[in-house]
């Protein structure tokens, strides 16, 4: 009738509707902004915890409908949906603790908030990738914002060295994944990850060579952004010198949304494990090893946490090992659900109480200069001391029960899962010995340094919330039998597309 063809049955908005609520409240957001110089910016966390929340519904409307949409570019299951509220968890935290954090350091950039919502909707497009140009396009997202976050402390030059380093690093990172694609269309003339397989198997050696190629070029792409050795050394450097805020959000985010995608991938290239397995396998035990080992040697709290980081990332890298397995795919998949929760609350968490030691202007991250929080804020020092046993794996926390699915999931893979799990858990000691550090400079040296002032409603919340998210996540695994649900569905899903 109005001379427009009709639209085809596969163009489904309700497939990126958390997605698409989530960019609009970011508009609006960066609109409000430009009225606003000096804060206070109370209004843009309402607006964008308003934003959040109705992306969250919208995620809860569609639990339970999968759907392909787009030419089979986007799918929407229960994965996708599960990773998508962990995302806005991580996004509501950064929110909340970033308002009292930028008055305090005077950082007067109300983009942030908008730069957090764009940077959420880019992770949540790379959960739901099925085709590896839209997770191209996902991951830009994600980055560019992250880039102008980390250089928001435009006063101090390790903030704007940590902005370059990102950037330069991660637009090579980028180079990378984009030729990776590249090469991986060449060999199998597509980009869904649906229609791969066929190459892999292919009777010429030049596609298949071309193939591999493509695969370790996205790897390297993907290994910067989940902070994997060897592709690590800009973590330390960028953590540090990032608005604490900002960091908190980058360790936590780019994280999650960067495993997502090594999920999909390895579900899509399940029947070629021999191809992949070994090689996620060394990068596990590297990345393990060398970020606990570096972390011991740290005396700036941002650093260690930074190389604390890339220890995670590694016992993350377990949970995908065992998808290579058929049996053990559905208990790596929901423990490395799981265990982004775990991480992002404990890992938030202490981001958050080192946001306090801010005075006047001036951030102090040394461990030193942690002497005594338990006599002079003891309420800072208590909350700290929860994320770091946390950290460490310690049993009643969420860390434990993360790192004990983890260590079960490896078990089921067979014999190199036992490998794994050993590592795993020889590095879960080792890593003990610099968070229980921190616990004794708080509680058994004498005080340096005045009392904390009383943080503000919005960081107080946001501490909260993690501390008490990790004690409930330890003492009962909340969301399990939901990540195990997503695990079923998605399970099927690839058994469906499969026949």
């Amino acid at each position: 009738m109005n001379g427009y063809p009709p639209l085809p049955k596969d163009i489904l908005f309700t497939a990126i509707a958390p997605e698409m609520i989530l960019t609009l409240v970011a508009m609006v957001v960066l609109l409000a902004g430009l009225t606003m110089r000096r804060g206070p910016y109370t209004l843009l966390v309402v607006l964008s915890l308003a934003g959040i929340i109705a992306s969250a519904v919208s995620v809860f409307v569609f639990w339970e409908r999968t759907a392909a949409a787009f030419a089979g570019t986007v799918i929407s299951d229960q994965f996708a949906q599960m990773v998508r509220l962990i995302l806005l968890g991580i996004a509501g935290i950064a929110v909340l603790m970033a308002e009292p954090y930028m008055q305090e350091k005077r950082i007067y950039f109300p983009e942030y908030f908008a730069l957090v919502l764009f940077s959420t909707a880019g992770g949540m497009v790379m959960a739901s990738a099925q085709n590896l140009m839209v997770l191209f396009i996902g991951l830009e997202i994600l980055s560019l914002s992250m880039y102008v976050m980390a250089g928001l402390a435009r006063t101090e030059a390790r903030s704007e060295e940590a902005a370059l380093k990102y950037f330069l690093l991660g637009a090579f990172a980028s180079g990378f994944l984009l030729y990776g694609i590249a090469l991986i269309y060449g060999a199998s003339g597509s980009t869904n990850l649906n229609e791969l397989m066929p190459a892999l198997f292919s009777p010429s050696p030049e596609k298949r060579l071309l193939l591999y190629g493509g695969l370790a070029l996205v790897l390297v792409g993907l290994g910067f952004k989940a902070a994997l050795v060897p592709f690590h050394v800009w973590t330390p450097d960028v953590y540090e010198g990032a608005p604490t805020a900002a960091a908190a959000f980058m360790a936590s985010a780019a994280k999650t949304a960067a495993f997502a995608v090594f999920i999909r991938v390895a579900i899509a290239f399940q029947p070629a494990n021999a191809l992949w397995v070994p090689v996620l396998a060394v990068l596990a035990v590297l990345t393990m090893t060398v970020g606990n080992l570096l972390a011991l040697a740290q005396s700036n709290l941002k650093r260690m946490l930074a190389y604390s980081s890339i220890a995670h990332a590694g016992y993350l890298l377990v949970g995908v090992v065992a998808i290579s397995n058929f049996a053990s795919a559905r208990a790596g998949i929901s423990a490395v659900l799981y265990y982004f929760i775990a991480y992002a609350l404990m890992t938030m968490g202490a981001f958050a109480v080192a946001s306090l030691m801010v005075r006047e202007g001036t951030e102090n991250n040394l461990i030193d200069e942690l002497s005594g929080l338990g006599t002079r804020s003891p309420h800072a020092a208590a909350m700290m001391t929860v994320f770091m046993l946390s950290l460490a794996g310690i049993p009643t926390t969420a860390g434990f029960l993360g790192k004990f699915f983890l260590f079960n999931a490896a078990l089921q893979q067979g014999s190199l899962g036992l490998l794994l799990a050993i590592v795993l858990a020889v590095n879960s000691v080792v890593s003990a010995f610099y968070y229980l550090r921190l616990i004794v400079v708080m509680y058994f040296r004498p005080a340096e340094l005045p009392v904390l002032p009383r943080p503000r409603w919005g960081v107080q919340v946001a501490i909260a919330l993690c501390m008490v998210g990790s004690i409930l996540f330890g003492l009962y695994p909340l969301g399990l039998d939901q990540a195990q649900q997503a695990a079923n569905n998605m399970m099927r899903v690839v058994q469906t597309v499969r026949r």
